[in-house]
C-alpha cells in the first residue's frame, strides 16, 4: 500500500477515536453527525484512491496478460465493487 494512502488511513483512524469520545462526552448530535460525514468523505477519498491504484497496476498486468481466467477474474472483481459501492 502506499505510504500516502496508509497515512490517510491512520488520520482517519485518529478522527474516528475522536468521534467517539465526543460521543461519550455527550456531545450535540449536529456535531457528531458532520464528523462521521467527514470520516465518511475521507473514507471515500481514500477508497477512491486504492481503486485507482489497483486499476492502473493489478488490472493493467491482467488485461495485458495472457490468461483469460485472470482476466475475467480481475473484471469481476470489479464489477462487484461497484456493486457494493451503490448497495451502500
Amino acid at each position: 500500500m502506499e505510504p500516502a494512502t496508509l497515512r490517510r488511513l491512520k488520520t482517519v483512524e485518529g478522527h474516528l477515536k475522536g468521534i467517539v469520545r465526543m460521543a461519550e462526552e455527550d456531545a450535540y448530535c449536529i456535531d457528531l453527525i458532520r464528523q462521521i460525514q467527514a470520516v465518511q468523505a475521507a473514507l471515500n477519498k481514500i477508497s477512491g484512491q486504492i481503486l485507482e491504484d489497483h486499476l492502473n497496476s493489478c488490472v493493467i498486468t491482467a488485461i495485458q496478460g495472457e490468461d483469460p481466467k485472470e482476466r475475467e477474474r480481475v473484471l469481476k472483481e470489479i464489477s462487484e465493487v461497484f456493486e457494493m459501492s451503490t448497495k451502500v
